[in-house]
């Protein structure tokens, strides 16, 4: 990765019981998850990179330096917007004048994004002439991160936005990230420690503990390792990217074709064919075979190659890495099944995997 091309942050700094020390080079557009338990340094580092935080260092975003050893950006000057946890929205203003606070400050000529397309993304049309005090937590963090957008930042920050909400208002809001996400061209740097946040949104995750960077790279192939260095457990699993291919009207499942195989999923509305979908398959829901059991009610099975096996983290588990086409996969199985089924590396087998456990 090149420094025209991409984020390079550099930072160091210090506190009488933690340390910041990191040295990245992270995607210059998509998201880009700061993963890990509370106090692992995620914050600060959002904080260094906004100016918030005085640390020394280096930062460059797409080419342009904001930070070095001769000169540092103030955070007025540095063309990036940050969603906090709370939403901070002017109470006496509507969410309409809420929005165009910020937006009115841009110059015309440099406005990225315009006041519809905001509205539109984040599904705030009916909002508008409400006060703050009559929305919901869900859709105060929509308006948050749209005023943020009207400010056309070159670098959008989120420091866990979502984590003061209950169940329900996260998987209201979730799609609306999903649409930034396949609509923006501005590189996001999202704080999380909720794993389902990350495998859903991240395009590159980096997981950091004790103010240190412990692992990083894409998503599909960084959760994909066996040495789990993300500490998932339960959570284990990868991340498949497919295309909706035929829809089965009469029991209700979709097939997601994948660079490997397809798989059935449950049947939503938001399904259409040709639409690009983002499964989640955790390691607990594969199951191996030797050859292919047809009289069975698991509806997917995809011949895939063994490419390692590991000792899972928990006493008595095994945890596998195969290979299906191009897509990998992470299957946990007891070391006992393992043992039995004698599986080692290059070995041809068949994964059972259940429609209803597949997550998209």
């Amino acid at each position: 990765m090149t420094q025209s091309n991409g984020i390079l942050a550099r930072f160091r700094c210090g506190f009488e019981s933690f340390q910041l020390d990191v040295d990245l080079q992270l995607p210059g557009q998509g998201i880009t998850a700061l993963f890990g338990h509370s106090g692992g340094g995620k914050t600060t580092l959002l904080r260094c990179m906004a100016g918030l935080q005085k640390a020394e260092g280096y930062l460059s975003v797409n080419g342009d330096c904001w930070q070095d050893d001769h000169h540092r950006l103030p955070v007025h000057q540095r063309p990036l917007a940050y969603v906090f946890q709370e939403t901070s929205l002017f109470p006496h203003l509507s969410v309409q004048r809420n929005l165009t606070y910020g937006y009115q400050r841009i110059p015309a000529d440099q406005r990225q994004i315009d006041f519809g397309q905001a509205v539109d993304w984040l599904g705030l049309s009916n909002l508008l002439n409400r006060m703050p005090e009559k929305l919901s937590g869900g859709e105060r963090q929509r308006v948050a991160i749209a005023r943020a957008l009207l400010t056309s930042p070159r670098l959008l920050l989120m420091d866990e936005p979502l984590s003061a909400l209950d169940r329900k208002s996260k998987q209201d809001i979730l799609p609306y990230l999903e649409t930034l996400h396949q609509t923006l061209d501005i590189p996001m740097v999202y704080v999380s420690h909720a794993a389902p946040e990350v495998a859903r949104l991240a395009d590159h995750v980096v997981m950091m503990d004790n103010g240190r960077v412990i692992a990083e790279g894409p998503l599909q192939e960084t959760l994909a390792r066996t040495d789990q260095p993300f500490a998932l457990e339960e959570d284990a699993g990868v991340i498949v990217n497919a295309v909706i291919g035929e829809r089965d009207t009469r029991w209700h499942l979709c097939r997601a074709d994948f660079e490997g195989g397809s798989l059935w999923v449950r049947e939503e509305p938001q399904l259409e064919s040709g639409r690009p979908v983002r499964l989640q398959v955790l390691a607990r829901d594969i199951s191996i075979a030797l050859a292919p059991n047809h009289e069975q009610s698991i509806q997917n099975l995809l011949p895939a190659r063994v490419e390692q096996v590991a000792t899972d983290q928990s006493p008595g588990t095994t945890l596998v890495r195969l290979q299906s086409g191009d897509t990998p996969f992470l299957a946990r199985l007891t070391s006992r099944a393992a043992h039995q089924l004698q599986l080692v590396p290059d070995m041809d087998v068949w994964l059972q995997i259940k429609t209803v456990a597949i997550v998209d």
